[in-house]
């Protein structure tokens, strides 16, 4: 995959593949890509006041765009020409481990949302005692019911757009 990009005009000129780093800032419409070591570090490390952030570390909700973005800036290779490559393999790494990681923050009870397509979140299943005396509703027989712990299991819900979407019979 290659993405077309301006080649840096100022600083030394960059090796064939010379990995890209940067910053972005998720409310921001533009991307930046920074090639200044100390300006990145100084924004990465949370001292981005002049950007109009608080220097306090504040926890972070989990943010697929962001995710992906970082892991892009991380393995993009620059060309000579100024174009980006991107492995296929390690585009496929990079997403996979991103859904883990946001599976990983589901169970932990956050809510993780997918732009588009829906947010997965974890539900807490209420335990239900047992030995309930009933009878079966195929057979007819009496039985006991057996007791189920609580349990935590994940939830998946659509936007409406989606649902609106295929509720619509044009798109059948």
């Amino acid at each position: 995959m290659e993405l077309p990009v301006k080649p840096a005009t100022q600083g030394p000129a960059k090796s064939k593949n010379t990995p890209i780093t940067g910053f972005w800032r998720a409310h921001s419409k533009k991307i930046v890509i920074f090639r200044d070591k100390k300006l990145e570090e100084s924004l990465t490390s949370g001292n981005d006041a002049f950007l109009g952030g608080n220097s306090m570390a504040k926890k972070t909700k989990f943010n697929l765009i962001t995710q992906l973005h970082e892991g892009i800036l991380k393995t993009a290779q620059a060309t000579r020409t100024g174009t980006v490559r991107i492995k296929r393999s390690d585009l496929k790494n990079l997403i996979e481990t991103t859904f883990i990681d946001a599976a990983k923050i589901a169970a932990k009870g956050e809510r993780v949302r997918f732009p588009v397509i829906g947010a997965l979140v974890r539900k807490e299943v209420a335990a239900k005692k047992g030995g309930v005396k009933t009878t079966n509703p195929f057979t007819g027989e009496p039985m006991v019911t057996k007791s189920r712990p609580a349990t935590k299991k994940p939830r998946w819900s659509f936007p409406k757009s989606l649902k609106e979407t295929f509720a619509n019979k044009r798109n059948w």
